[in-house]
């Protein structure tokens, strides 16, 4: 029974979001009706009550349901009835603001050479500010909010389309159009400069610089040892040495 019962919600939020007023959860549909099943699970797992929907599920209500409201074709996916869609048409009475997101990677490109399309055909904006967060959201997740001014002169030749209530298209937005927040600032790169080196002594040509200390007069301790080799007064004493260790004969010997 609560299988039975979740099946049939699924069934009745599917028909109504993608057959009756899809702009309410940020879609947009292409000429024919269909939308890719990814963007669209997107779409619906930000609720509670369908996160745990995957296309095996959308698949199941088309074997399982006698009249499915659901096609799918290879990796899109449409309301089988569709007659309450509105139609994409030229848009009139724009409203002063329209919001749109784009990844935070592609902003500093953005601002030098305008919006173009992503995820979809043309670049989805809405009038509401919270819808186009939560649609920026699907592709980034801490996304930039940019705001289009379509009262500026700059925007006289930009064609926008209305895809329900509170999404516009157009085909690009160009420099100057549209305002956002200002870039990072780069942190500067701190170079270490080199320690001072020690100055080097330079020699002029034509100087030279005296040693005061004569070899002569004050000779290594190897050289001090060579000359004492061989002085008489050491022999002496050598031999000195030599005669007192010599035993004398015991009386009883002589």
């Amino acid at each position: 029974m609560k299988k039975q019962k979740a099946l049939k919600q699924l069934t009745k939020f599917i028909a109504y979001a993608l057959g009756h007023r899809p702009e309410e959860f940020g879609l947009v549909l292409d000429p024919h009706g269909f939308i890719k099943i990814k963007e669209f699970l997107k779409a619906i797992h930000e609720g509670e009550d369908f996160k745990y929907v995957r296309r095996s599920h959308l698949e199941e209500l088309i074997i399982t349901l006698p009249d499915p409201p659901i096609e799918i074709k290879d990796n899109s996916i449409r309301a089988k009835y569709r007659d309450k869609l509105l139609q994409h048409s030229p848009a009139q009475n724009l409203p002063k603001l329209l919001y749109t997101c784009v990844r935070r990677r592609a902003y500093p490109v953005v601002l030098e050479k305008g919006i173009f399309p992503t995820a979809y055909s043309q670049v989805v904006l809405s009038s509401r500010r919270d819808l186009a967060e939560r649609m920026g959201k699907r592709i980034d997740p801490m996304p930039v909010l940019l705001t289009v001014h379509t009262r500026k002169p700059a925007t006289e030749k930009i064609v926008f389309y209305r895809a329900g209530e509170t999404l516009f298209l157009a085909e690009s937005i160009r420099k100057g159009c549209f305002t956002g927040p200002p870039l990072p600032k780069q942190k500067e790169t701190v170079t270490k400069h080199d320690a001072p080196k020690e100055r080097k002594s330079q020699k002029l040509s034509g100087s030279f610089i005296m040693d005061l200390k004569d070899k002569k007069d004050h000779p290594k301790a190897s050289d001090r040892k060579k000359q004492n080799v061989g002085n008489p007064w050491q022999n002496d004493t050598k031999r000195l040495k030599k005669r007192k260790q010599k035993k004398q004969r015991p009386p009883w010997r002589s």
